[in-house]
């Protein structure tokens, strides 16, 4: 099932699996990447109740080994529509018991998708419903569209410092950071960059970024709840994926403690946690 939000600015089409955005248009024109399987299967999947892989795919928790691919179940999974309006819609996952098999709390988590002018708000909210305290990572995964040659893209950065960048192994931290400079506050694209996986960035200082295209300013993703960026893409693919993150994947030296993991969220029984992220159409 599709859903359709719109105002009189911009257009989005969420599908009810993993309650993916699959289309954003502004004037006729999709933002959102169009699926092109040659390449990757998705366009803005959530990232729950993981953020990236696991050492060995598994953790631990109080004795008990749990088997988790990358990026967690929930991309995976019907959501239901709890509400919508001609201009937003929330859909909702709850735990079940193919989840439970895998993660061992009761929780709901809640998308909501809203549009207010030429900006698309997502919001997560995240809901314990276990008796325990609840260990969970969530993060985006949007992939925009570059409608053209790759390298007339460029992102802004809010400031001029040049950025560490955390490096990926087969899907895990190895420990091994690069400083990746930019000119001035610009990163302009090359495939170059993501030949050995995604470019990730901790305790990160910039909130937003803007894609640009020849100089002049597509779209600006703002991320003020995440702590974490990662920034892919596939060779020659016409996408760029900007992924605020709340969490990581496992240091390849990781204890597999689902407690000790880095980047791991604390919820308390019967709370919940609310963060959000937007895209601004130009």
């Amino acid at each position: 099932m599709e859903i359709t939000i719109q105002n009189q600015a911009i257009k989005a089409v969420i599908k009810s699996k993993g309650a993916e955005l699959s289309s954003l248009q502004k004037d006729g024109k999709n933002y959102i990447w169009e699926i092109n399987s040659e390449f990757w299967n998705k366009t803005s999947p959530i990232l729950f109740p993981i953020v990236g892989a696991l050492k060995n795919g598994e953790y631990f928790h109080e004795g008990k080994v749990y088997k988790l691919s990358r990026h967690g179940f929930a991309r995976d999974f019907e959501f239901e529509v709890i509400e919508n309006s001609e201009n937003a819609v929330v859909f909702s996952l709850k735990s079940n018991e193919e989840t439970l098999k895998v993660y061992p709390f009761h929780f709901e988590l809640q998308l909501s998708y809203i549009l207010e002018g030429n900006k698309l708000m997502v919001k997560y909210e995240i809901i314990n419903r276990s008796s325990e305290k609840m260990y969970y990572s969530i993060g985006a995964h949007p992939a925009f569209n570059i409608d053209g040659n790759f390298e007339d893209f460029s992102l802004i950065f809010d400031d001029e410092k040049d950025l560490e960048t955390y490096k990926l192994e087969q899907d895990l931290f190895s420990g091994k950071t690069e400083i990746l400079k930019l000119n001035g506050n610009v990163l302009p694209l090359q495939y170059e960059l993501y030949e050995e996986d995604a470019l990730v960035f901790k305790n990160f200082a910039t909130k937003s970024l803007t894609l640009a295209k020849n100089n002049e300013s597509v779209m600006k993703v703002s991320f003020s709840d995440f702590p974490y960026l990662g920034i892919w893409t596939k060779k020659d693919a016409p996408f760029i994926c900007i992924e605020p993150w709340l969490g990581i994947a496992d240091n390849a030296n990781a204890s597999g403690k689902i407690e000790e993991k880095e980047g791991i969220q604390i919820l308390e029984n019967n709370s919940k946690k609310q963060i959000a992220w937007s895209v601004e159409l130009f």
